[in-house]
């Protein structure tokens, strides 16, 4: 794929999550957003399910021979995934209980997925105004402010020795997570933990407002996909606790591992997490 065919792939993705987002915002400020449970018990909106259908009208429109694996969207069984060379990978509102707190952390993930891995990533962040862009192969990091159309490149900063800040969720905080933040903390007497969520904790690194994001629990390859895109824009990492790659469109399962991430892939940080056993 061409530079020019990234860049303009990066535009519809970006352009579709902005008008997502305007769309979970009238959601937001309404007085009954529709909210139901799925069958796992988790809960969804109907700002989940218009997001879903405006950016799955979009890019089926622009890219119909790219298929659309999305968290609201019908799930093609894994022997038809198998024969996708590429795929679009979305969350159409990532942090729905975030958006039912009232707390504006929630997120617009879409993600370019290319033989298992990241091609290109946006994550918007509608109660902000922002979309983050991420173009892997070019290393292209920025984030487009939506009201007046300015952008500015996301840098992750180099990480403090002393005392790192980590990034941890705000509603999924289980023992397994809890023992690794005090594996880190025996480490890093100095460690701060900033609360996020959703996908904004790994914006927080690639705008170098964190150094790192362990996570250990459960969660799907449509939450991580296009954060990581922008991590590694930006010149982040993410790996998974064996020290691999997550892949994505994963045939047997769309979970992904434990894993971690860095804004500093030489940092402090990232060295202590590398030596932590799966």
């Amino acid at each position: 794929m061409t530079v020019a065919e990234l860049d303009t792939l990066a535009e519809l993705a970006e352009r579709l999550a902005a008008e997502a987002g305007v769309v979970i915002m009238k959601w937001y400020a309404a007085d009954d957003p529709g909210m139901r449970s799925k069958a796992d018990a988790s809960p969804i909106t109907e700002a989940d399910l218009a997001a879903h259908a405006l950016i799955r009208r979009g890019l089926e429109s622009a890219t119909p021979d790219i298929p659309v694996l999305s968290e609201e969207g019908r799930h093609a069984p894994a022997e038809e995934r198998a024969r996708w060379q590429r795929c679009w990978l979305v969350d159409p509102l990532d942090g729905t209980k975030e958006f039912l707190a009232g707390n504006g952390e929630f997120t617009v993930n879409i993600a370019l997925i290319e033989a298992g891995q990241p091609l290109l990533g946006v994550v918007g962040v509608p109660a902000r105004g922002e979309v983050h862009v991420g173009v892997v192969p070019t290393g292209r990091a920025d984030t487009l402010h939506v009201d007046d159309g300015s952008r500015t490149v996301l840098s992750p900063r180099p990480c403090d020795e002393n005392a790192p800040v980590i990034v941890v969720s705000r509603s999924h905080r289980g023992p397994e997570q809890e023992a690794l933040v005090s594996q880190l903390r025996q480490q890093f007497p100095g460690l701060q933990e900033h609360l996020a969520g959703s996908a904004l904790k790994l914006v927080e690194l690639a705008a170098g407002r964190a150094d790192g994001y362990p996570r250990r629990g459960p969660c799907m390859e449509w939450d991580i996909a296009a954060g990581e895109a922008v991590l590694l824009a930006a010149g982040g990492d993410l790996r998974a606790f064996s020290g691999s790659r997550l892949r994505y469109n994963k045939p047997d399962s769309l979970l992904n591992p434990d894993f971690w991430a860095v804004g500093d892939p030489d940092g402090a940080l990232a060295e202590a997490l590398r030596s932590l056993q799966p």
